[in-house]
């Protein structure tokens, strides 16, 4: 199971959001490179990279501080928030970034994935689903739609998709552990896709947990880790070398 350590970009600083509200950030690097490199240090091989900034007004606000993770060599860095367009996924995809996540526009223009997977390739597009009490949010989790996030999935299944990120936003930054059986029901409803788990990692047996989960449903690819790297409750250095 890959092990994805999160930086959360917010004015070109890495950040964490309790469950994405704006007014409960927490910041833990004035430069987002010093995480990076540390992760590297540790072992990760890759990174999950957020914009907030971008999830929130609908286009890239921190390329600049994620530039400066580029910089960081020999790690695979994906990155969401504000991929709502051609045009900002080109710009991106040309930085160098392993993959791009859309969110909210796959919820409105489900369609819309189908013809990015076509143009940039299936190994480049990854949809980021993120559920609340099972229903898709939308635009940094300020939205709760009336779209199931199971059957959206199913949907970019269908399109050609074989990226997802599947959050459960009542987990994620809490520290109380992942929704498993939320996690278990997403991989099992897209057998093509590869599933990458975020919300609620705590401590490392909440990531054994999932890489025995993954024993059962081998599409879980990976997970998602952010504040318990942070706050020092999971050792990624443990993590890495089970990889």
């Amino acid at each position: 199971m890959t092990i994805y350590p999160a930086i959360d970009l917010r004015n070109g600083r890495c950040v964490r959001l309790f469950q994405g509200k704006a007014d409960q950030e927490t910041v833990y690097f004035e430069n987002p490179a010093e995480p990076a490199r540390s992760w590297k240090d540790a072992g990760a091989t890759h990174l999950h990279v957020v914009d907030l900034d971008g999830a929130f007004a609908g286009s890239s606000a921190n390329l600049d501080a994620v530039c400066s993770i580029l910089r960081v060599e020999g790690l695979k860095v994906q990155l969401g928030g504000g991929m709502r367009d051609e045009t900002a996924i080109d710009k991106a995809l040309n930085l160098g970034l392993h993959r791009v996540i859309i969110g909210t526009r796959a919820c409105e223009e489900p369609e819309w994935i189908g013809s990015l997977v076509e143009k940039f390739g299936a190994e480049k597009i990854v949809v980021g689903i993120d559920a609340n009490d099972g229903m898709v949010a939308t635009k940094g989790w300020v939205e709760t739609t009336k779209t199931d996030a199971v059957e959206l999935a199913k949907s970019l299944q269908s399109m050609g998709l074989r990226w997802i990120i599947h959050t459960d936003v009542a987990t994620d930054g809490a520290m109380k552990g992942p929704n498993l059986d939320a996690q278990k029901k997403m991989a099992e409803a897209v057998p093509e896709c590869q599933v990458i788990a975020s919300g609620g990692v705590t401590k490392e047996s909440d990531v054994a947990d999932l890489i025995s989960l993954s024993s059962e449903q081998p599409n879980l690819e990976g997970v998602i880790i952010g504040k318990a790297l942070y706050e020092g409750t999971v050792n990624l250095q443990n993590l890495c070398g089970d990889q």
